[in-house]
């Protein structure tokens, strides 16, 4: 696993894109930070510039880098969450324009899987992790059956996890606002 890590590393921060397992399913990745890296995973996916892309961080003590304030719910549903949590929050900052809705607000998941979680505090940024396929088909449940097109667009697979068949549940999906508004995306 060291080797993947250190390999996908290289790549992310060479400004290219990987394609990598995360804590729900495989996900097209680049450094969150770097527009370029994040247009050209628009590209691959064949997606509007305007949909959301989310992040992945390694620890919640990360996420005052990169949102002006965290919601106090925020860290209760973070600790408390049995499954891969996406937090949607306003006012982000200290990521690539790109990447940042035009509302101001960026959907931010702290890993808890293994591989990701390494690979995030390795690279010591933030990283995209969007579904492995063009904008508009089904996302693959496992590495299987994400597509040649796909595969053949990034600029590194890694080599962990790839024999996987169990199906990935998604993430729960939940909008916080100020004064701990929130509002539920995907349970």
């Amino acid at each position: 696993m060291q080797e993947e890590i250190k390999k996908a590393i290289e790549v992310l921060r060479a400004g290219g894109v990987i394609l990598y397992p995360t804590d729900t399913i495989w996900g097209l990745g680049c450094d969150a930070t770097d527009e370029k890296a994040v247009k050209r995973i628009f590209e691959i996916k064949r997606r509007a510039d305007t949909k959301a892309m989310l992040v992945l961080i390694d620890n919640p003590s990360k996420l005052q880098s990169y949102v002006d304030e965290v919601p106090e719910l925020a860290w209760d549903l973070i600790e408390l969450s049995e499954k891969p949590l996406t937090i949607i929050y306003p006012q982000a900052r200290n990521l690539a324009s790109n990447l940042i809705a035009e509302d101001k607000s960026i959907g931010i998941r702290v890993t808890k899987e293994t591989f990701s979680r390494n690979l995030c505090s390795q690279f010591r940024k933030p990283i995209v992790s969007t579904s492995a396929n063009i904008s508009g088909s089904a996302a693959p449940s496992n590495f299987s059956q994400i597509s040649d097109e796909i595969k053949s667009s990034v600029d590194y697979i890694v080599n962990f996890r790839q024999e996987e068949q169990s199906k990935p549940v998604p993430s729960s999906i939940i909008k916080l606002g100020k004064g701990n508004l929130f509002q539920l995306i995907r349970e």
